[in-house]
């Protein structure tokens, strides 16, 4: 198979796999807490159209993500008021929190910048660079796989190779740590947390912002590293996917990252598929440019009918937890 095409796919898998990953690490902490999010859809919108905003005004990457970073950890703590603090219903609490991001992007956008709710270009300055250029001068000198490793390895941006480490840490954090040990018991049996005299509701905050601070990344990048500038709509289901994932990889940081990885190999397979032949025998023509965009949707479902039984979620998931008197 030709290498460049190999590493072609694989670097636009990397790239667009990215926001999945951070996406689904911030809905694997919340729920390993016990606090179901739904609203990371509408985190990543509201995120991206603050760095956009804060990006075009300013002219700061620092400020932009700093725009980002505020946003997204106040919508966790909105929703820790809701959930944790009130014990509302976190399904509503989340898709209130993504209906509102969708409606108060498109309404902010169109008042302050007057292009129908999109931000202008961000210059060059507000987005990130290149890391590792030189290492594809390196890598293409390996045996056979070097052109297609030169391709899709090289030249990412800082968040494409920060998303490894952070699976990385985020497995560390739950698996190897104190903390990550009582927020996951946190997530499957609350009372007993509380017996041993520790705190459900802060922990469950502290679950909260963490999942603010990686949803936030996620929608940033999505202005900084993916698009020049803010359009409505343009997370495009991307919170709901990384949930899919999260699912899909049993509520596992590196199981969710590996799914992540597979919906981002569909997404760019769509997008290499575009304009693609019809054999005459199917009679000729195109692929339709719908069924393309479509297709990993449309195996994100297929995925999760076929493996959604084997998963088992944490068994307090969704239950406000009330402490004894």
């Amino acid at each position: 198979m030709d290498e460049t095409l190999i590493g072609t796919v694989l670097a636009s898998t990397l790239r667009v796999s990215t926001p999945l990953i951070l996406c689904a690490l911030a809905g694997t902490i919340s729920e390993r807490a016990g606090v179901i999010d739904l609203g990371l859809e509408g985190k990543m919108l509201l995120t991206a159209f603050a760095t956009a905003a804060a990006g075009a005004a300013t002219g700061s990457l620092a400020l932009a993500l700093a725009a980002a970073l505020v946003v997204g950890v106040a919508l966790s703590m909105v929703h820790g008021y809701g959930c944790v603090s009130h014990r509302g219903d976190q399904v509503v609490m989340g898709m209130a929190i993504t209906m509102t991001a969708v409606g108060l992007t498109v309404v902010l956008g169109a008042a302050w910048f007057k292009q129908g709710g999109q931000t202008p270009p961000l210059p060059a300055a507000v987005r990130l660079q290149p890391w590792f250029v030189g290492l594809g001068t390196a890598l293409e000198s390996v045996p056979f796989v070097g052109r297609a490793l030169a391709l899709g390895l090289a030249g990412h941006n800082v968040l494409v190779y920060g998303s490894a480490l952070l699976v990385a840490g985020v497995w560390w954090l739950l698996y190897r740590t104190r903390f990550g040990l009582r927020l996951r018991a946190t997530g499957e049996n609350p009372a007993m947390v509380d017996a041993a005299g520790v705190s459900v509701k802060a922990l469950r905050y502290q679950a909260l912002g963490l999942n603010g601070v990686l949803a936030a990344l996620a929608g940033a990048y999505l202005v900084i590293g993916l698009n020049p500038g803010f359009i409505p709509h343009m997370t495009a289901g991307r919170g709901y996917m990384a949930l899919a994932a999260m699912i899909f990889g049993k509520w596992h940081p590196v199981g969710a990252a590996w799914a992540c990885l597979l919906f981002g190999f569909l997404d760019a397979l769509a997008i290499r598929l575009q304009g693609v032949a019809l054999p005459d025998a199917w009679g000729g023509g195109t692929v339709p440019v719908q069924a393309i965009q479509a297709l990993p949707y449309v195996m994100t479902v297929v995925l999760l009918a076929g493996f959604i039984g084997q998963a088992r979620a944490p068994k307090a998931l969704g239950i406000p937890y009330l402490k004894e008197r």
